[in-house]
């Protein structure tokens, strides 16, 4: 499993109209890692300290819900 580039991340987040952080982790991460996968974002983002913190402050604690989440978003 690849580490978040955070270099690249805040590069991307320069380019988007979109203000919630979290919201452009994920679509950094489908569009730079090529991932769409919930699954797989999933144990990218748990890997990850600060990617942690932005699932538990949205209570998101397995795959299915950050699933739920991205369809919703």
């Amino acid at each position: 499993m690849a580490d978040i580039n955070w270099t690249e991340y805040k590069e991307y987040k320069k380019y988007t109209t979109k203000k919630d952080n979290f919201e452009i982790l994920l679509d950094f991460i489908k569009s730079y890692y090529n991932m769409t996968s919930p699954f797989d974002i999933f144990d990218m983002l748990d890997d990850d300290e600060t990617a942690k913190m932005m699932l538990n402050k949205r209570k998101i604690r397995d795959a299915e819900k950050l699933e739920s989440f991205m369809y919703k978003h």
